[in-house]
């Protein structure tokens, strides 16, 4: 009688306020289960969605028709998408005029993700320009046949805010230049790894789209002449110009004098840069947010550098990441950059325990602070940072082997905001310290790699006290076992990422207790000599969500496991079955019905033949893009399996 009264107040709750419920689960698991409840829980899901990912692209028809008022839709995970479909989605479906029409579901459509769809051609790129005429951002990273003729397709979208096309490698010039003139609005724009770009298409660039506030060109073999242009955007926040090897001081004195609204800038490992053209940079953007310098600072912060940040009142994120610094540097930045949030400190020569302290002492809002690397840090700093910085984050003290349970114990006890904490190769981290550790409940990131001195017990404080962790690394961890995965698994049912590789005392047992984590996705499990097919067979059968999985060098796995992998895990997209005593049917299957799947390494498969490898690459030519495989198997092959494959944009890599 509770239930059913329960249910009819529920359903007794208007449109708007059903809508305004569903508007507040930000989970896309919590959207699943509501629209699940009901049909009128479906209903209004289908009214108010407004962003789609597709996984499965036999679906994307269905999909379109059932959410018309979709304003995002992400294809990334569906790489085959090619001229054909986009034709079929833009017109009526059966015959008759009656017929419903999927293209009504571009008109809203505002964002639209492309990355890795390698078989759209111009064709198609020009019918989705034409049929979203509200279109304001792409994404086309990633895509190995975009060109000049796909870029001239794109360019008729004149209504573009947002343009990504990082790895582009067929663009050039006279591509960047259609869309410049065509896409005259643009304020972002992403252009990594293009690498036929030049100075002339820069300039071309900023003189047609001169509302750029967000342009990045980090890789490009542009010169000095680029940044020359770059002067002139006005409104320009963000610039991007990592690892550019043809940029140097020079350059940056022009940023000095133009680009009057940046923001942020990042020049990390861009060799030709120095001190000095960090200067100029710092002394024509007093309100410079963030400064990424890594990489790029061979030698100590110079005197004159030091001066200019005085003037960096506003600065919140600074990363110079492999510089030399001194304790002078450290007093310098806390006495005038007290705004500072992140601090990149990774592999820096001459960070010491009293660095840190002037640091944080005035530093107290850091949010993000990396020590990767820094060896001489020790438990002094590390309860400074604290009791300094309650708001902390993310820590990141990677090979920082002076850490022990008595540092873990201030960050348990002070660092109650924590999230995201890294202490790879950390030898000094024991079980008390997990145990001081775990306090931390919202730690939802914990890299424990190399971390020999923990044990099961260690782990199941994790597993009892912090149950919104979703990443866990315990690489070669070898005092962790099954007991310690039973633990985590009662506890840590958010588990999207783990990695158990080279944990020699895991089970069967273990991966039984695995199983029961529904939402993890990514698994690394290289060399776990005790698992066989049961405990292979228990992941693929629990772990729907699986996306990517590493069994390399677990010999003992037999054809059980890899048949349940092949039938229940339909969502693997990357897979490495390098050194396993996988057969060539299995291999077959294993290839052949993970529909999904679009990278794989199948090197030194002993009880594979030859006849049996290209089988499998016969069944799954059509979708994979990145193959990994044995070398000598490069004259074995057939040269029409080859073909197939390089025609189908797929990259092999021979081991």
């Amino acid at each position: 009688m509770l239930s059913f009264q329960s249910s009819k107040n529920v359903l007794s709750l208007t449109e708007d306020l059903l809508v305004r419920i569903y508007e507040l689960l930000a989970a896309e698991s919590d959207r699943k289960s509501f629209r699940l409840v009901c049909r009128e829980f479906r209903r209004i899901d289908t009214l108010t969605r407004r962003h789609l990912r597709v996984i499965r692209i036999e679906f994307l028809p269905i999909l379109l028709r059932k959410y018309p008022r979709l304003q995002s839709l992400d294809l990334s995970a569906c790489p085959h998408i090619d001229d054909g479909v986009v034709s079929l989605l833009l017109t009526r479906v059966g015959p008759g005029s009656n017929s419903p029409i999927l293209g009504h579901w571009a008109w809203g459509l505002k964002s639209l993700v492309l990355s890795r769809a390698t078989g759209l051609r111009f064709s198609g790129l020009e019918m989705l320009a034409r049929a979203c005429p509200c279109l304001e951002s792409v994404d086309v990273s990633y895509c190995c046949g975009f060109g000049d003729r796909e870029a001239a397709a794109l360019s008729s979208a004149v209504g573009l805010r947002e343009l990504n096309m990082d790895k582009c490698l067929q663009l050039t010039d006279v591509g960047l230049a259609k869309i410049a003139v065509g896409c005259s609005k643009l304020e972002k724009l992403s252009l990594k790894w293009c690498m036929e770009m030049t100075d002339l298409g820069i300039d071309l660039l900023c003189k047609k789209c001169v509302d750029l506030k967000y342009l990045d060109v980090s890789y490009l073999k542009v010169t000095n002449e680029s940044l020359h242009s770059i002067a002139s955007l006005l409104k320009l926040e963000v610039l991007g110009l990592m690892a550019c090897p043809l940029i140097d001081d020079v350059g940056l004195q022009f940023i000095e004098r133009g680009c009057p609204s940046l923001k942020v800038i990042d020049v990390s490992r861009c060799e030709g840069v120095s001190s000095s053209g960090l200067i100029f940079v710092v002394r024509g953007h007093r309100n410079l947010l963030e400064l990424n310098a890594g990489y790029c600072l061979s030698q100590e912060l110079s005197t004159a550098l030091l001066h200019q940040m005085k003037n960096l009142n506003h600065l919140e994120v600074i990363r110079i990441d492999g510089a030399r610094i001194s304790e002078t540097s450290f007093q310098v930045i806390s006495a005038n950059c007290k705004s500072l949030v992140e601090i990149g400190l990774s592999k820096c020569l001459g960070v010491t325990n009293m660095g840190i302290m002037r640091l944080v002492s005035a530093c107290i809002n850091l949010r993000v602070l990396n020590l990767t690397c820094c060896h001489s840090i020790t438990d002094a700093a590390i309860s400074a940072i604290a009791y300094s910085c309650r708001s902390l984050v993310c820590l990141k003290v990677e090979s920082c082997n002076m850490i022990t349970e008595k540092g873990l114990c201030q960050l348990g006890s002070f660092c109650l905001l924590l999230e995201e904490i890294d202490l790879t190769d950390c030898c000094g981290v024991n079980d008390k310290g997990l145990e001081y550790l775990s306090r931390c409940s919202e730690l939802s990131c914990l890299k424990l790699g190399l971390c020999t001195n923990i044990s099961n017990k260690g782990l199941s404080y994790i597993g009892f006290n912090c149950l919104k962790i979703h990443e866990l690394d315990l690489y070669r961890c070898t005092g962790i076992g099954d007991d310690g995965l039973e633990a985590l698994s009662n506890g840590c049912k958010k588990l999207r990422k783990l990695n158990l590789s080279y944990c020699n005392e895991v089970s069967d047992r273990g991966l039984g207790y695995i199983g029961r984590l529904e939402e993890l996705s990514d698994l690394e499990m290289r060399a776990l000599h005790k698992i066989t097919g049961v405990g292979l067979e228990a992941v693929a059968v629990g772990c729907k969500r699986l996306a990517d999985l590493d069994m390399k060098h677990c010999e003992k796995v037999g054809d059980s496991g890899f048949w349940a992998l092949a039938y229940y895990s339909k969502n693997l997209r990357q897979i490495n079955l390098s050194y396993c005593g996988i057969s060539d049917m299995a291999l077959c299957m294993v290839m052949g019905n993970l529909s999904r799947l679009q990278e794989a390494k199948l090197v030194h498969l002993s009880n594979c033949t030859v006849e049996g490898v290209e089988l499998a690459l016969r069944a799954c030519c059509v979708r994979i893009k990145k193959v990994k495989l044995f070398a000598p198997l490069r004259f074995m092959l057939s040269s029409e399996i080859l073909e197939i494959l390089h025609a189908r944009g797929c990259i092999i890599r021979w081991d």
